[in-house]
């Protein structure tokens, strides 16, 4: 009862996070009138993404405590601004999907989970540890996904530019999230301090992980196979072109 009328009190606190992200939307959209809503939409994403990432590392390798020892812990007065400042955005995020209907279920349904985990941690009073670790793992992707967007709404995505964060991107989603992933719920796992439910969202978290890497993996496989084959073909003119002795050769 006590961790609940806490949670109520932070209320404000997310709100005026709520408002913050609304408003940071609002200017992008004055400021960028000539782009589209889903522009000014990624700008907050990437701006809470880099901010988020900063501010998550800082509390799991500086501050403390260390998640893959500590499951469960109190939160931190640091843990608990963060989630609020991170609860607000997933809220106007989640609305702003909605509304313009611009993603998935499966988008859809990472970023229910991710409000259903970060209010969970705030009631509970708890495991701000474990889900302030998985908000690392979850947004260290992030930069990079906006990135690919707005390469390719600018036409520069086939680039050498485009293909190193495509391959930043495929790396850390595949040895964070998957791999890192995997070790910080197996301690969620075999810890006796978190809370039985909260083991379930993490586990329904990863799953949703999988969920992407599927879809990743298959994208890095076709991208590759058409890089191969644009190679092999340019190769093939090189050959053909020497052996008819248009190309210069020493």
């Amino acid at each position: 009862m006590r961790s609940a009328r806490m949670a109520l009190g932070l209320c404000p606190q997310v709100l005026c996070s709520l408002g913050g992200w609304l408003s940071l939307y609002i200017s992008f959209c004055r400021l960028n009138k000539h782009r589209s809503y889903e522009w000014n939409c990624r700008l907050v994403t990437f701006t809470h993404g880099v901010l988020s990432i900063g501010l998550s590392a800082y509390i799991g390798f500086v501050d403390g405590p260390w998640p893959f020892t500590h499951p469960g812990s109190p939160n931190t007065p640091l843990q608990v601004h963060v989630l609020c400042l991170t609860l607000g955005y997933f809220i106007f995020d989640l609305g702003w999907c909605i509304y313009f209907q611009s993603e998935g279920a499966l988008m859809l349904a990472h970023h229910t989970l991710s409000i259903l985990g970060i209010i969970m941690a705030l009631v509970l009073g708890e495991s701000g540890t474990e889900v302030n670790a998985v908000l690392f793992g979850s947004e260290i992707t992030n930069p990079l996904l906006q990135m690919r967007w707005f390469l390719r709404e600018t036409g520069h995505y086939h680039s050498f530019t485009g293909d190193v964060v495509d391959f930043l991107f495929v790396a850390l989603f595949t040895g964070v999230r998957i791999g890192v992933g995997a070790r910080l719920l197996f301690c969620e796992m075999v810890s006796p301090k978190p809370k039985g439910f909260v083991k379930v969202g993490g586990v329904a978290m990863y799953a949703v992980s999988w969920c992407f890497m599927f879809s990743i993996w298959r994208f890095a496989w076709k991208k590759s196979i058409k890089k191969y084959h644009a190679w092999r073909s340019r190769r093939r003119e090189e050959r053909q072109l020497k052996r008819h002795g248009h190309l210069k050769t020493r």
